[in-house]
């Protein structure tokens, strides 16, 4: 295989100091034992100096030109070309003048780089032997040194190439391992900056509803009472009346800010909307919602608990329960409003979840907790093999039991056949 990043030729990717370092250092080797053969020649009055000189230049010009050519460092192709090209100026060096076998070195490096590990490997092999035999044919002495210096120089090539690779790739793993525990704090951070920016909401819808709406409705509903006590044109009547209708106002902008802090799950529709997409985004067992009764509008806090409720219940039945199906029902009643969660999983023993000596049920207590804020009742149905039921049920508010009989009453006075049919 190919080395990702080339420690001696530009790469695609930006270098690093120390690859930059090793690329100017390859080129200086070779540049300065190309300085060094044709010097040689000069000065030692080689009787082919000239082709020494020229066997010199066109191995410059033919490694500058690979060097600058982009192709050379995408293509495997024109990569093995300029081998190819380096190798026949080099054979042509080694030909004319003995000191040519140094360039040897260097070119096991760019073979190393450019070819395959297969391929490199053999290639360096062929120089090996190619530069033996050049310093065989211009030596009449046959000695070990001719044999063991380009095979030594050959397998320290392939060795610091390897190693360099190894090191290099642990270095990306490294890098991408950092890469990926920043990106995973981010997304911690984000999350639990959303999860508190949620929680600061519900609290607030639930302090605004408990405190200041349900204090406006109590003062409406006592202004209504004495309106009805008082009789007919006495002079407090109009007082009373006004008093009440901007207990009225606050109580609907009280409201409107509840709303405005639902979660985002609840923004965009009812609560049986939010909890059919909850049952279709759902991955795992297959989750069915079903609606009974007539819906109507529940205060915020009671929606954002229920909402809870269930999307706590789907995540232990996920979790825990390996069930193949599950049912979300909701139930609308006159004075309350119960959600229902039952799976066929592998169940647990609810007993053991309420001493802290099992393992299933995660966030049981939360769930309880959310449903008794509210004066409701949780109950957990259980048992090993017989899946699990859990139930909540939540008192409607004195004021939405009073809203829907006075709808029902208005109803039957518009409807009077359908009361005589009933």
């Amino acid at each position: 295989m190919t080395a990702p990043v080339s420690s001696v030729l530009p790469a695609t990717r930006a270098l690093t100091p120390v690859s930059k370092v090793l690329r100017l250092c390859l080129h200086a080797l070779l540049f300065g034992l190309l300085v060094l053969a044709a010097g040689r020649a000069v000065t030692d009055s080689a009787p082919r100096a000239g082709w020494v000189i020229a066997a010199c230049a066109l191995l410059a010009v033919v490694y500058a030109g690979g060097v600058r050519a982009p192709a050379v460092h995408s293509s495997p192709r024109a990569g093995a070309l300029w081998l190819a090209g380096l190798g026949a100026a080099w054979a042509a060096l080694l030909v004319v003048s003995p000191d040519g076998l140094w360039i040897a070195f260097p070119l096991y490096f760019l073979e190393l780089h450019l070819l395959r590990l297969r391929w490199g490997v053999t290639a360096v092999a062929v120089t090996a032997c190619a530069a033996i035999a050049g310093f065989l044919a211009h030596s009449s002495a046959v000695t070990p040194g001719a044999f063991l210096g380009p095979l030594l120089g050959g397998a320290v090539a392939v060795a610091t190439v390897l190693g360099y690779q190894a090191l290099y790739r642990e270095s990306e793993r490294r890098r991408e391992l950092i890469e990926e525990l920043i990106t995973t704090r981010a997304e911690l951070a984000a999350a639990e900056r959303g999860a508190g920016i949620m929680a600061e909401r519900e609290r607030l819808a639930r302090e605004i509803h408990d405190t200041l709406a349900q204090g406006l409705s109590s003062i409406q509903l006592l202004l209504r009472a004495a309106e009805r006590v008082l009789p007919e044109g006495a002079p407090a009547r109009p007082h009373i009346a006004r008093a009440r209708e901007a207990a009225q106002e606050n109580l609907a902008e009280a409201r409107r800010f509840v709303r405005a802090l639902t979660p985002p799950d609840l923004e965009h529709g009812s609560l049986a909307a939010a909890l059919e997409r909850l049952c279709a985004g759902v991955p795992g067992p297959r989750v069915r919602f079903s609606l009974t009764g007539s819906p109507r509008v529940l205060p915020t806090p009671y929606e954002v608990a229920l909402l809870r409720i269930a999307q706590s219940a789907l995540a232990n039945v996920v979790r825990h329960a390996r069930a193949g199906r599950a049912e979300i029902t909701l139930t609308f009643m006159d004075a309350s409003v119960t959600l229902d969660v039952v799976d066929d999983g592998h169940g647990f023993d609810p007993s053991s979840v309420a001493s802290g000596s099992g393992d299933g049920g995660f966030g049981l207590p939360a769930m309880r907790s959310r449903a008794e804020t509210l004066g409701g009742l949780f109950t957990v149905e259980s048992a090993p093999g017989q899946g699990t039921a859990v139930a909540v049920t939540l008192p409607l508010p004195l004021e939405h039991v009073e809203t829907a009989e006075h709808a029902e009453n208005a109803a039957r006075a518009e409807r009077p056949d359908v009361v005589e049919a009933l």
